[in-house]
């Protein structure tokens, strides 16, 4: 197996993934396939919807056709793409139980010439006491074990699963124990119940918890993922293979997907997509169709959907606007907002696994926007490489100029002219401008990227205020400088920034200067800045 990343942005990856049926590109949508009965054919879905893998169940073929000789899954779903193959996981949890072994369902699946291949593990379900949950996690911990001298040489690709569903120490468990085994994809169990109720939130974390514990070099499968509006957000974590019965099922309660959210075709006056099926038909046509013509049309429209989807994630990647895009799906749903504004506790982990630029600028909209990369990454550089280097210089704290770069605007050219002029110690002044949401920009870094190439809404909401005000107090705070000169011009940030920063020095019982002024670039408040500055220093010129 190989695993060949072409392209990142967040955690997401464009990449191509290499198996015995042929290469796919990731991330990647598997429609799921009932073998016995199909809406649509999988050739046809192949050809026409260009889905190039797919996943079927290697149990439900072995009720219905294992008898068959010489059975091969591609020949039985008559399709000639890359064919995934689930073990009865889910069987078991909906039923209980299972009428194989974990040994003969990998012997079957190997002999049906599956691409991928799942290890019959144990799903942990949702609401089940805790102890049932070890359980779950142990037990599929010990068939991943057993299973590798059976499948030790084949050149199918196996799935190693993690349980533990909303137990997050023991997904980490499971996703470290089961790291450590040479499966070459991994996959989240038991995510359905939890994407069915709109536990975005839930699902971030049972994400996160599986994959800052895998090995990041090998693909990440999360289970009974099929609605596109939550696409986006599962790939910025990592996830690379989804794979869902959705787009069929919910075509047979009439029910008619988008990018945002999901419709009830009777409440449709009109049909908000250009796909072939909404281009042929109108609202009221579909719904005057014989049911059976009626579920075939919005099974083409729902899988039109979210194959689509899926192109327009990679094409952010490429872009490198993933979180944008992100963003932009949150609003469908207020679920969906609340787990991406859960990202910032995730921020430092997010940032690691990021590509450091992307060619773009970055938008900021609301506090959403916090835990961007480029945020996170601005405040940690500023902790570990900047404040370490002012070796106790003065330090200016103003109010950003309206144009970018910020050292290259007129009010600083005059400042800097003015420092240079009138203080025989001006190379011992360091002048750094706050704004959110990167709070302190020093003056030789406005340049670099993102600090002259972003843009932010204004005004800025509370929390974002809020962020910035405690970044620009914690870098007052770890500095070494003895003199600190604040200067807070009369907007609300000012206001904040103001307040915390006296609350820090007096806290950490140092000094600060604050110059509170209506025009914070005003002659007035240079003049009294270059006073204060000549009061501390040496000499005058």
């Amino acid at each position: 197996m190989s695993f060949e990343l072409r392209d990142r942005d967040l955690l997401g990856r464009i990449g191509r993934l290499n198996t015995k049926g042929g290469a796919v590109e990731t991330p990647a949508f598997m429609p799921v396939i009932n073998p016995v009965s199909q809406v649509l054919p999988p050739k046809r879905m192949r050809e026409e919807f260009g889905c190039e893998i797919l996943i079927t169940n290697s149990y439900i073929i072995k009720k219905h056709f294992g008898n068959l000789p010489d059975l091969k899954v591609h020949q039985l779903l008559d399709y000639d793409g890359v064919i995934t193959t689930d073990s009865g996981a889910y069987q078991i949890l909906v039923y209980g139980g299972v009428e194989t072994s974990p040994d003969e369902i990998i012997r079957f699946q190997q002999s049906i010439g599956s691409d991928i291949a799942v290890i019959l593990d144990i799903p942990t379900g949702w609401n089940v006491p805790r102890e049932k949950v070890e359980w779950t996690v142990e037990e599929t911990l010990r068939r991943a074990e057993a299973a590798l001298p059976l499948i030790e040489g084949d050149d199918t690709l196996w799935v190693g699963p993690v349980q533990g569903g909303a137990h997050l120490d023991l997904v980490e468990r499971s996703a470290q124990r089961v790291g450590k085994m040479p499966f070459p994809i991994h996959a989240l169990g038991s995510p359905t119940e939890v994407m069915e109720n709109y536990r975005f939130n839930v699902l971030v974390d049972m994400i996160m918890a599986a994959k800052r514990n895998l090995p990041p070099d090998r693909p990440f499968h999360l289970f009974g993922a099929g609605h596109p509006m939550m696409f986006s957000l599962a790939v910025a974590l990592g996830c690379d293979l989804f794979d869902s019965a959705a787009y069929a099922l919910y075509a047979k309660a009439g029910r008619y997907l988008t990018t945002l959210r999901t419709m009830k075709l009777k409440d449709l006056s009109y049909l908000p997509c250009s796909c072939p099926i909404c281009r042929k038909y109108g609202a009221d046509e579909l719904k005057g169709m014989i049911k059976g013509e009626r579920v075939k049309a919005l099974t083409e429209h729902n899988l039109h959907v979210t194959m689509a989807e899926m192109e327009t994630v990679k094409q952010a990647i490429v872009e490198g606007t993933l979180w944008e895009l992100m963003e932009a799906r949150s609003r469908g749903h207020p679920a969906l907002a609340s787990a991406v504004k859960g990202l910032f506790k995730y921020r430092d982990f997010l940032e690691r696994g990021s590509p450091s630029y992307k060619g773009r600028g970055v938008f900021i909209f609301d506090s959403m926007g916090l835990a961007r990369p480029e945020v996170t990454r601005h405040l940690r550089r500023l902790e570990e490489q900047f404040i370490p280097s002012l070796n106790q210089k003065k330090v200016v704290l103003i109010p950003a100029p309206p144009k970018r770069p910020y050292n290259k605007t007129q009010e600083y050219r005059s400042l800097e002219r003015r420092l240079r002029n009138e203080l025989d110690d001006s190379e011992n002044v360091q002048i750094c401008f706050y704004s959110a949401p990167f709070g302190v920009t020093p003056a030789e870094l406005s340049e670099t990227y993102p600090l002259s190439q972003f843009e932010i809404a204004d005004p800025p909401d509370i929390e974002t205020l809020i962020f910035t005000a405690e970044n620009i107090a914690t870098f007052v705070a770890e500095t070494d400088s003895k003199t600190v000169i604040l200067i807070s011009g009369g907007d609300e940030l000012d206001k904040w920034v103001t307040a915390r920063c006296e609350q820090v020095c007096e806290e950490k019982g140092r000094e600060i200067e604050v110059i509170s002024c209506p025009d914070a670039w005003s002659e007035e408040t240079l003049n009294e800045l270059l006073s204060i500055l000549k009061r501390s220093g040496k000499g005058v010129v």
